[in-house]
C-alpha cells in the first residue's frame, strides 16, 4: 500500500521543520522523512539564530518537531532512499509513500581533513565557522588548516576574531599562495604562514593545546580552524533528474526565488540548496517553500474546480 500525501518533507532538520510547520499550519497533509543525522550534531550550541543564541542543536530541533506534531504533521525515523517523477519515495523501510509536492531538505555532509585528532575534537575546538563559533573563542591563539589556497580567506576571516593567527599550510604548496593580494591580506591581518606538513594535534587535559607538524615542529594553539570538504546530499534531487550547477564546494540545484527546482513540484532548501545556509536561513529557506507550495496547490485545485 502506498499512502498519499500532499506534500513529503525530506529532512528533520531547520529548512524541513520549517518548511513542515507552515504546512501543517495551512492544513496540508504532510509527512516529514527524518534520518536523524543533523550537519550541526558535533556542535554543542548554535549562534547567530535570534531569540535563540547559544541554544544546543538538538534542542532545537526536539522543539521544532513538537511544534510541527500540534498541527498534525507526521514524522517517520527513517531514510529515503528513492524517488520517481510520480514524487513516490521509497523509505529505507521499504514503505512508499507518494505526494503531491516534494520538498528536499536533505543536507550535506562535512568531510574534515585527514589529521589525527581533527574529527575527535570537531565541534569543539577544532572548528570550521567564525560566525559559528568565532565569539565564544575571541582572543584566543588560533591555528588554520590549509587545505586548498582558499583557506587564506578563511585565516583572514578568523583575524577579525583573535590577532594570533597562525596559518598552517599543510598540504598547500606556498608557490600556490601567488596572489598578491593574498600575501599583503596576510601581512596586514599579523596572520603567521608556517610551511610544512601537520602530522597531528597536541592534547592535554581533553583540550587542544598546540598543533604538530611532521618534522617534529609543535606550535602552542588553543582553536584549529578547518575547512571541510562540502558533500551535498544531493543523489534524489539527481534521481529526478534536476538541474544541477557546478560550485567550488559542489553541485547544487538550480532554483528560482522560492526554492522550486526545474523538477515540477520539487523543491530544495537549506544545505541541500548550498553550502553556507547557516541554521536561521535554511529555516527562512523552508517558510518560503513551504508557503509557496501551498499557494501552488491552492491554485491547482481552484483552477481544476469546475
Amino acid at each position: 500500500m502506498t499512502d498519499t500525501y500532499e506534500v513529503i518533507v525530506i529532512g528533520g532538520g531547520a529548512a524541513g521543520l520549517s518548511a513542515a510547520l507552515v504546512l501543517g499550519r495551512s492544513r496540508r497533509r504532510t509527512l516529514v522523512v527524518d534520518a536523524g543525522e543533523p550537519r550541526n550534531a558535533p556542535a554543542a550550541h548554535m549562534q547567530g539564530y535570534l531569540t535563540r543564541d547559544g541554544m544546543p542543536p538538538a534542542e532545537f530541533l526536539a522543539l521544532g518537531r513538537e511544534e510541527i506534531a500540534r498541527y498534525g504533521v507526521e514524522l517517520v525515523r527513517d531514510r529515503a532512499v528513492d524517488v520517481t517523477g510520480d514524487l513516490t519515495v521509497t523509505l529505507a523501510s521499504g514503505r512508499t509513500v507518494r505526494a503531491r509536492r516534494l520538498v528536499i531538505a536533505t543536507g550535506l555532509k562535512d568531510e574534515l581533513p585527514t589529521v589525527p585528532g581533527v574529527a575527535e575534537r570537531f565541534g569543539r575546538d577544532v572548528l570550521h565557522c567564525p560566525y559559528c563559533h568565532g565569539w565564544e573563542v575571541r582572543d584566543q591563539a588560533f591555528g588554520v588548516l590549509a587545505t586548498t589556497p582558499l583557506s587564506v580567506h578563511q585565516a583572514l576571516m578568523v583575524s577579525q576574531w583573535s590577532k594570533d593567527v597562525t596559518l598552517f599550510l599543510h598540504t598547500v604548496d606556498e608557490t600556490e599562495l601567488s596572489d598578491d593580494d593574498d600575501r599583503r591580506g596576510l601581512a596586514a591581518a599579523g596572520v603567521r604562514v608556517v610551511q610544512g606538513e601537520v602530522e597531528g594535534l597536541r592534547i592535554e587535559d581533553d583540550r587542544l593545546t598546540g598543533v604538530r607538524l611532521a618534522d617534529g615542529t609543535s606550535y602552542d594553539r588553543e582553536v584549529l580552524f578547518v575547512a571541510p570538504r562540502a558533500v551535498p546530499q544531493n543523489g534524489l534531487l539527481q534521481q529526478l533528474g534536476a538541474e544541477m550547477r557546478e560550485t567550488p564546494f559542489g553541485a547544487y540545484p538550480v532554483l528560482d526565488e522560492t526554492g522550486r527546482t526545474t523538477v515540477p513540484g520539487v523543491w530544495a532548501a537549506g544545505n541541500a540548496a548550498g553550502f553556507a545556509e547557516q541554521v536561521i536561513n535554511a529555516a527562512a529557506a523552508g517558510y518560503r517553500a513551504g508557503a509557496t507550495i501551498n499557494g501552488d496547490l491552492l491554485m491547482t485545485d481552484l483552477a481544476a474546480t469546475p
